[in-house]
């Protein structure tokens, strides 16, 4: 694996002590929200204590070299692709399932390096995004007032009282598919299916025949090509390990922080506490509290951390989050996630970008346009419009090129199926009709392969025109 090409000031080990008073545990004197009713915390108690015995899912060398990897996106050098389910089942955590995802992210790096010229650092929301924060704890079904579903780590989404009562037993679960699908990840990523020989066999016949399909075919042929030219003037790429090997870190929210403080691991040789279920954790919108526990967690763990920026959020506010998280401002530490809503970028975003790069922070600055753009058709289903994700990246572009900062990322929920979750694409665009086809998600509608591939190019487009100006 080759990292980025960094400043000098960022090769450091950029592992950090904690904050001062920190401890793995001192969450739980901060109001925690968007949390279960665990029925039996003994049970709890129990299934906590065994995970802490258990293995690292990561470890720590992997999560800072996605420090590394994260500095030279927020110094320019790179753009991060964090991309996958919205809410993982169990059920995916298969060869086939972890295969079809890793494929559509694939697809999506070789096109924004191909268009863009910049290396893309690959996080998937994968092996342990398993839960989900819900706008409302209870829901209505059929007449009776149930438990949300907050996702396979918690309960199960079928609608009756017994399997929307949270189960302990299922963070121990969890652990295990997360494992089964690290296992398969690193697999397929050192094992030769990410070799950039394999760029055509990554397109599903079902997307080949869609502009975009056709259009990655071309650039596919292209990067053959051009492997043949190098060869042909004596460059052995088969000698090149990367060529044919990547790496896709991991990433989750961190929503769960009895989970996420069972898999906490303090590191000897670097004197700090890494959280060890996934390379990358995030707290969301409705989390991320100044004096909440998640933003407590996070701030003592020495990984990358994300924070989803909505709305709602004040310039003034997100500087006292930067702080908390991002006190020595080491490049890399910090993501941060903008979900603001097709049409609002331009008022509210630049405000934000102005005041982090005044307070001396480096972040790295991603766009998540899809949150923003839920909304219920006219069917009852909840979905989202690709010309709205579109709109709102677009917007992302230009208030960093208005601000001169450097637009580091996208945050996507997508899928390698052919679902119909959300509206729109140039391959048998999908309306509100064709929603109930292949409406499969658990939670949030999430971009077909098809439509994942055509805001691929649209935002490599964008990106190498933010570049050349």
């Amino acid at each position: 694996m080759t990292l980025l090409p960094l400043p000098p000031e960022t090769r450091q080990d950029p592992a950090a002590p904690p904050p001062p008073g920190w401890t793995p545990d001192s969450w739980r004197d901060r109001p925690a929200a968007q949390q279960p009713d665990w029925p039996d915390p003994q049970a709890l108690r129990r299934v906590t204590g065994t995970l802490t015995l258990q293995p690292p899912l990561v470890l720590p060398g992997e999560i800072l070299d996605l420090r590394r990897e994260l500095a030279g996106v927020a110094a320019g050098a790179g753009f991060l692709l964090q991309a996958g389910d919205c809410a993982e089942p169990f059920a995916s955590c298969t060869e086939d399932g972890v295969r079809g995802k890793l494929r559509v992210i694939l697809q999506l790096a070789i096109v924004l390096t191909f268009g863009s010229g910049l290396p893309v650092v690959k996080v998937g929301r994968i092996a342990g995004q398993f839960g989900k924060p819900r706008s409302r704890p209870t829901e209505t079904v059929d007449g009776v007032e149930l438990p949300v579903f907050r996702g396979d780590i918690v309960n199960g989404p079928e609608p009756t009282p017994e399997a929307r009562r949270a189960d302990a037993e299922r963070l121990l679960r969890a652990y295990h598919h997360s494992s089964a699908a690290l296992n398969v990840l690193r697999a397929l990523t050192l094992g030769g299916y990410a070799d950039l020989d394999q760029v055509h066999a990554w397109n599903q016949e079902s997307v080949r025949r869609s502009p975009a399909g056709r259009r990655y075919e071309q650039a596919a042929e292209d990067i053959t090509w051009a492997l043949r030219f190098m060869n042909a003037c004596g460059v052995d790429t088969g000698a090149q390990p990367v060529l044919h090997q990547t790496r896709l870190y991991t990433s989750h929210e961190a929503l769960l922080p009895p989970y996420e403080q069972a898999l906490t691991r303090y590191d000897e040789e670097r004197h700090a506490w890494f959280g060890t279920s996934a390379h990358l954790l995030w707290v969301g919108d409705r989390t991320r509290q100044l004096d909440g526990a998640h933003v407590e967690l996070l701030s003592g763990l020495a990984n990358p951390v994300g924070v989803k920026v909505g709305p709602s959020t004040t310039p003034e506010e997100l500087l006292l989050l930067c702080e908390r998280l991002d006190p020595h401002r080491s490049p890399g530490r910090l993501v941060l996630i903008t979900r603001l809503g097709a049409g609002r970028g331009a008022d509210l975003l630049p405000p934000l970008l102005r005041a982090v790069r005044e307070a001396g922070h480096l972040p790295v600055w991603a766009c998540d346009p899809m949150h923003g753009n839920t909304f219920v058709s006219d069917g009852g289903y909840k979905t989202r419009r690709l010309t709205d994700i579109t709109t709102e990246i677009g917007e992302f572009f230009a208030a960093h090129a208005q601000e001169g900062t450097h637009p580091g990322g996208v945050h996507l929920e997508l899928t390698g199926d052919d679902v119909t979750e959300c509206l729109g694409g140039d391959l048998d665009e999908i309306v509100d009709e064709r929603l109930a086809t292949r409406y499969e998600t658990s939670c949030d509608p999430r971009l077909n392969a098809a439509q994942s591939l055509e805001l691929a190019f649209r935002t490599g487009e964008i990106l190498r025109a933010h570049l050349r100006a």
